[in-house]
């Protein structure tokens, strides 16, 4: 087995590396002067069992073609097997084609873009929809941040909780952590999205008066949703809230959404980098997913199952 890296995720690479105590390996991965991705492997991988860490986050088209320039170039150094491990799968939002419109379905044409360039296995992480596994050619991991984020949960002093869906689409989501959380009650939050990146709460179908709520949601992007689901919950008589993601996007206005909410703490999966504006924040905290990719890497290699590990 051996691990190597692109440039968006260099922190989370090297803890999953010190897990499974070995070293990244030894790749030049950055730009000609022109800008166009340089990647040069500095080491025999003939034969090997090659991971490559990059999530497709932003800037997301340079780390997608870091990415695809890494697999090729290991392919043709003659690697036996190459997993690609995709933490945070950019383009997943772009899944279907809503109401025919005239656009394209930018999830599947990446899906092709890393089967055709030579990728054999792909590991990921809470995909925004499980059916993207179908537009690969290849097997699909996809696991779940969910273990991590629920062990944070019971560790946090909560007072009489509630597992709040922020919209229809994540109920599935919020029944499971509520189920795991000692079969806690739910609520969910009705809301119309009148354009992109903006949200506005219309009815919370449940009672949150007097209670610690526990917002659940895949990704946080700009944190509008989440921001505006908060005050609604706080409207509502709710006691504390807590937001938790997998994915931190953190895009656009999410700093000043954040700061000025009324979401008590904020916590998220290191699946992305957290810039220096967010990490300031005080109620934003990051929990770290190595131990887990680390452990499904060892059972890729190992041929053992990936499913066993969030089997309860």
């Amino acid at each position: 087995m051996k691990l190597f890296a692109g440039n968006a995720i260099p922190e989370l690479a090297q803890r999953i590396a010190n897990r499974l105590y070995t070293s990244l390996g030894d790749a030049a991965v950055g730009r000609f002067s022109d800008g166009e991705v340089s990647v040069q492997i500095n080491e025999n991988v003939r034969g090997g069992d090659i991971f490559i860490i990059q999530s497709t986050c932003a800037p997301t088209n340079d780390n997608l073609m870091e990415l695809v320039v890494m697999v090729d170039a290991l392919r043709r150094a003659s690697a036996g097997r190459i997993t690609a491990v995709i933490p945070y799968f950019g383009y997943a939002r772009q899944d279907r084609r809503v109401r025919s419109a005239r656009v394209p379905i930018t999830a599947k044409v990446v899906a092709d873009f890393l089967s055709s360039v030579g990728v054999d296995r792909v590991l990921t992480v809470d995909l925004h929809a499980e059916q993207i596994q179908g537009f690969f050619d290849v097997p699909v991991d996809n696991v779940f941040g969910s273990p991590i984020l629920l062990e944070d949960m019971l560790q946090q002093d909560l007072d009489n909780p509630i597992v709040v869906s922020p919209d229809i689409g994540g109920v599935v989501r919020a029944r499971a952590i509520a189920k795991l959380l000692n079969d806690t009650d739910m609520a969910i939050i009705d809301k119309r999205r009148p354009r992109a990146n903006v949200s506005q709460v219309m009815h919370i179908i449940g009672d949150v008066a007097g209670r610690d709520c526990i917002l659940v949601d895949d990704m946080i992007d700009t944190g509008g949703t989440l921001c505006k689901a908060a005050e609604a919950l706080k409207e509502r008589g709710a006691k504390r809230v807590f937001a938790y993601a997998t994915h931190p996007i953190f895009s656009g206005n999410a700093h000043d959404n954040i700061k000025n909410s009324q979401i008590d703490e904020v916590i998220v999966c290191d699946t992305i980098p957290l810039a220096d504006n967010i990490k300031a924040l005080p109620n934003v905290r990051s929990l770290t997913l190595s131990g887990m990719l680390a452990e499904a890497i060892r059972r890729i290699s190992n041929e053992e199952s990936i499913s066993a590990m969030f089997e309860h």
